[in-house]
């Protein structure tokens, strides 16, 4: 008799969340002393100075370094795709997974003008989740299993990880995901996506709705939530981050979906996304919503709603400047240079 595989469960995820390590207040308070020795009046480069002590805290240590960023975006389809609710269909799932290995998409060209490294994640494309709007979209298992998944993704020698995905219909998740997890009219939480017009909108609204009406569960606890209205991409993201934080990997989040999959954790422990930016407030109207609900403020602005990890690629370009002042700028000391009196 063949050996059963053993079964993932939400438990086994459960149990990581009380033991995240924290930040290293030695490596920040190592990236603050250097910050007010630098030539310049202090707190003038803004959010780069933030950004540099950041890195310090969560890498664990001085200087931060940001010579190996990664992009990792993580494709999967849904069955609610058969509600309309998306002005695609759902073959553009995989249609735009082989763009992005053939190096035609938008997170290519920002990939390779940050020097990072882009990793594209086919999740069963042919195998969506059920449609939520009759049930749970996964099992408990198959969910678990989507966040391992994620979590073996973070491999070692990573300085920074960036986040994003791919999946028609995974707005409309997105949004069912945050109204299980934080309540609020389901109106509230829903976008264009990919382009819906008013009438399209409002019909996303009723099929998230309705998913909330079928899976009631989804209320009462963060991980049944992802399980019942979420996808596997998107669990497959909240494992990656949480990964990250075990590694001790700073992560940069992209937009509205990115950010929902992400908030999960941000319900099982406030604490749990202290090591994760926002690479970007997405032009998707609940994406705004969303993050003054976590408490998160934006590293860019710039009407971007692309998605595939696209806002976060372009973020790393501001993580590798605030490195390089940081940690290139000369010291008063070392300059010569009068500092405050």
């Amino acid at each position: 008799m063949a050996e059963k595989k053993p079964v993932a469960r939400f438990d086994e995820i459960r149990a990581l969340i009380p033991n995240l390590p924290g930040p290293d207040l030695e490596a920040g308070t190592a990236a603050a002393s250097r910050e007010r020795e630098l030539t310049k009046p202090r707190g003038s480069l803004g959010r780069l100075e933030e950004i540099s002590a950041w890195l310090a805290t969560w890498q664990g240590h001085h200087p931060p370094r940001a010579d190996r960023p990664r992009v990792s975006v993580f494709a999967a389809n849904h069955g609610i795709a058969a509600q309309g609710v998306s002005a695609y269909p759902q073959a553009v799932t995989a249609e735009m997974v082989q763009n992005f290995i053939a190096g035609g998409a938008a997170v290519n060209q920002l990939c390779q003008l940050a020097d990072a490294d882009l990793r594209v994640y086919e999740m069963a494309l042919d195998e969506p989740t059920a449609d939520f709007t009759a049930g749970p979209a996964m099992s408990e298992a198959d969910c678990a299993k989507a966040m391992a998944y994620g979590m073996m993704t973070v491999e070692p020698g990573i300085d920074l990880l960036c986040l994003g995905e791919m999946g028609i219909a995974n707005t409309t998740a997105g949004s069912a995901l945050c109204a299980a997890l934080f309540g609020g009219e389901p109106a509230d939480w829903v976008g264009a996506g990919t382009g819906m017009d008013r009438a399209g909108m409002a019909r996303k609204a009723e099929v998230v709705a309705r998913g909330l009406a079928a899976n009631p569960q989804a209320a009462t606890d963060p991980l049944e939530a992802l399980r019942c209205v979420g996808g596997f991409e998107l669990a497959a993201i909240a494992g990656a981050v949480l990964a990250a934080r075990m590694g001790r990997v700073p992560v940069l989040l992209d937009g509205f979906t990115c950010t929902a999959a992400a908030a999960v954790l941000h319900r099982l422990d406030p604490r749990a996304l202290d090591h994760c930016m926002i690479a970007h407030r997405s032009a998707e109207r609940p994406h705004a919503r969303l993050l003054e609900t976590i408490g998160k403020e934006p590293l860019l602005d710039l009407g971007m709603r692309l998605g595939e990890g696209s806002g976060a690629a372009l973020a790393i370009q501001l993580v590798k400047a605030a490195v390089a002042c940081h940690t290139g700028m000369a010291t008063f000391g070392e300059a010569g240079v009068s500092g405050p009196a």
